[in-house]
């Protein structure tokens, strides 16, 4: 009997690996604050937001962590279909 590995892969799970830290700072840098406020209308985007609030918030309530997941899944989505954006660039069609 072998005994199990406290390090289980999972290598179809894009969000295995991935911090809720590192999802909110990605999301901000792709959308910005009030974007990311539209998209998901929660009110640690839209009052006074910061990653530290965002997390302590996103930590205690399920539904809105998933939602953040979710829309990140989307982005990455959308990134691995279109090519990655350059930096700074909100949309595909702004200029730089």
């Amino acid at each position: 009997m072998t005994a199990p590995t406290a390090r289980t892969d999972q290598p179809r799970n894009p969000l295995h690996g991935v911090t809720l830290e590192a999802i909110v700072r990605a999301l901000e840098a792709h959308y910005g604050w009030e974007e990311l406020a539209r998209k998901i209308p929660i009110r640690c985007f839209s009052h006074d937001p910061s990653v530290g609030s965002s997390l302590k918030f996103l930590r205690k309530t399920p539904w809105a962590r998933e939602k953040v997941e979710s829309l990140y899944l989307f982005v990455l989505r959308e990134q691995a279909r279109r090519g990655p954006m350059p930096i700074g660039c909100k949309s595909p069609t702004s200029s730089l």
